[in-house]
């Protein structure tokens, strides 16, 4: 007898995909513009810390996120995330001082320390395990719309309003998620009342052993995503791109035509498979943004990395709930997400140290990062080669 699929693509997975796509907008559509914000205030030399602050929240909150998400629920956590969003959109008009801005970049970081380490474990409590790459590259489609969408409206609004309007743009679009999730069903079956007990961590609540291969992957991946962050916006405008969110959009939008793809081919063909042919699309990639000279093959290095991360995305964060067992979903995704944010974090760090406002110096830091990308790619052959499996 045909086994019946699973129908994924129900109301709570919809509202999950809504959600996520506004949260992601709200936060991404500021990242172009903040480096000439932070000039504007006096802080040009500190452009490093605008990603490497904001990860750095994120990844120290992992721990706790991924805790609560196995204890107190998915939804509450979720919920905690798009409000720090609301609250620091609010706050950045406020606090206009060099460290009042640098000090909201760090307080913003957890917002991206607990959503989405929640959303992952709920996307994998309402999907089959034989669906997981595709309902989560389903996922990440949404959440890339947003990546896309944020940065080119936050541009807009810029050019015609103000950073001001931008920021009280982003707030809002981070309370839409919130009343979202408040509608959504809680998937954690056996779930508790929040005690401060449950802050109370020790070194085995802080990485899941088991998901360390992926945790790994995914650092020397973001390496170059935290040196994009900071080193574009300046690129394009050197090169010519009035609108710094140009390069972020098309770099989305080819990600968001490989996501459904790359994610199926993941629960077919094995996650490492999938891996590492993205892995070597993103060595592409880096290589044609650290030599671009105009705007037509910046933006044609944005296409290239979209489609690695397209291919990428689904597949590790696959991979991430495969080295898991249920009761630890949380704790995995967060040994993941952590290691996503060091990767970003130090790769902004050095982007923004190396670069120090020297356009010439932008090629050598990509080259760097695609680096990160070959030790990628060896590291997976040699961990397949031994665990002597597909997936």
């Amino acid at each position: 007898m045909e086994k019946t699929p699973h129908p994924i693509y129900n109301l709570q997975f919809g509202l999950m995909c809504l959600s996520s796509l506004l949260f992601s907008a709200s936060f991404n559509m500021l990242i172009p513009e903040l480096p000439a914000y932070l000039t504007s205030l006096g802080g040009a030399e500190y452009k490093g810390l605008i990603i490497a602050l904001f990860t750095l929240t994120a990844g120290i909150s992992r721990p706790f996120s991924g805790r609560l998400t196995d204890t107190v629920g998915r939804i509450p956590v979720m919920a905690v995330g798009s409000i720090v969003c609301f609250v620091c959109g609010l706050l950045y008009p406020v606090l206009t001082s060099v460290a009042g801005f640098l000090f909201l970049r760090l307080m913003h970081g957890f917002s991206t320390g607990f959503k989405p380490t929640a959303t992952a474990a709920y996307v994998a409590d309402i999907a089959p395990k034989e669906r997981w790459g595709e309902a989560l590259g389903i996922h990440g489609l949404c959440f890339s719309t947003g990546m896309a969408a944020g940065p080119a409206l936050g541009g807009l609004i810029t050019l015609h309003f103000s950073i001001n309007v931008l920021f009280y743009v982003s707030s809002g679009l981070a309370l839409l998620s919130v009343l979202i999730i408040m509608n959504m069903k809680e998937t954690l079956k056996e779930n508790q009342k929040f005690t401060p007990s449950l802050l109370k961590i020790n070194r085995r609540d802080i990485i899941l052993k088991a998901a360390v291969p992926a945790a790994f992957v995914n650092l020397l991946i973001c390496i170059s995503y935290g040196a994009m962050l900071t080193l574009v916006p300046d690129e394009s405008e050197a090169l010519g791109i009035k609108n710094k969110g140009m390069f972020f959009m098309v770099l989305t939008l080819t990600s968001l035509a490989m996501r459904f793809l790359a994610g199926k081919a993941s629960d077919k063909y094995g996650r490492v498979t999938v891996l590492r042919w993205g892995l070597v699309v993103l060595f592409i990639a880096l290589v044609l943004t650290g030599i671009a000279t105009t705007k037509l093959f910046l933006l044609f290095a944005a296409g290239v990395y979209g489609i690695a991360q397209g291919i990428l995305s689904p597949a590790i964060n696959a991979w991430m709930v495969d080295l898991s067992s249920p009761e630890h979903r949380g704790k995995a995704v967060a040994t993941g997400y952590m290691a996503m944010e060091t990767g970003i974090g130090f790769g902004a760090a050095i982007a923004g140290w190396y670069y120090a406002n020297d356009l010439v110096r932008i090629p050598m830091v990509f080259y760097f990062a695609a680096f990160a990308v070959v030790i990628a790619i060896v590291y997976t052959m040699m961990w397949q080669r031994r665990n002597k499996a597909v997936v």
